[in-house]
């Protein structure tokens, strides 16, 4: 790739875009029998997709802990519930699994924040936001970068909405697993060298792929 022309996009070029959203199996996990059999599945991939959710607080100076973890492969998500069933060890020894490569973004603060919840050593982590430097991509919001590398928009509507609730909306486990699921996808298209630097004049209304 070209590294001599950084690569941004504006929110009003995200705003006429295609919506894209995770198409595949989405499974909430409540359970802790249920947390161990997702771990022993997902352990038989070598990539996963990353990412949390949490409550809004909407109080200065109050925050809540982490209420969901997001582990997505390519076609299959697993929401797991750790404000009903505990940041669990088998989940914990999937995050600290050394052979298996995990992808997020703005990682640091969701381990921080997990670690609030129980310790844990996050290992063959790979984030993002510093991995897109490297395909001169200057933008840093998961939203943007997807707009970028695919030329569609993900929705953030239902960020701010209640992890905490006793049940998860649709809207709510579509969004969670489009998040993962998208860390997937901008690292193996990055990965695959096969993207040319965009004219961002044009970026709203081609995909440069």
């Amino acid at each position: 790739m070209n590294k001599t022309n950084s690569i941004s996009i504006t929110k009003e070029e995200i705003s006429g875009m295609e919506q894209e959203m995770f198409q595949g199996r989405i499974i909430v996990i409540q359970t802790l029998n249920e947390a161990d059999k997702a771990v022993d599945y997902l352990s038989g991939f070598k990539v996963l997709g990353f990412d949390t959710e949490t409550r809004p607080s909407f109080k200065k100076g109050h925050t809540h802990r982490v209420a969901l973890i997001q582990i997505s492969t390519e076609d299959t998500c697993f929401l797991f519930r750790i404000n009903i069933i505990g940041f669990t060890e088998s989940l914990k020894g999937l995050l600290n699994n050394d052979k298996i490569t995990k992808i997020g973004l703005s990682i640091h603060d969701d381990f921080t924040m997990l670690n609030r919840v129980s310790s844990f050593e996050p290992r063959n982590f790979i984030e993002l936001q510093s991995f897109v430097k490297q395909y001169n991509i200057c933008d840093m919001s998961l939203q943007k970068i997807y707009a970028i590398i695919f030329g569609k928009k993900i929705s953030k509507s239902q960020r701010l909405s209640n992890w905490e609730a006793e049940n998860l909306t649709p809207g709510q486990q579509k969004y969670a697993a489009t998040d993962a699921w998208a860390c997937i996808q901008i690292y193996k298209k990055l990965k695959s060298d096969s993207i040319p630097v965009p004219n961002i004049s044009d970026i709203n209304r081609t995909n440069i792929i």
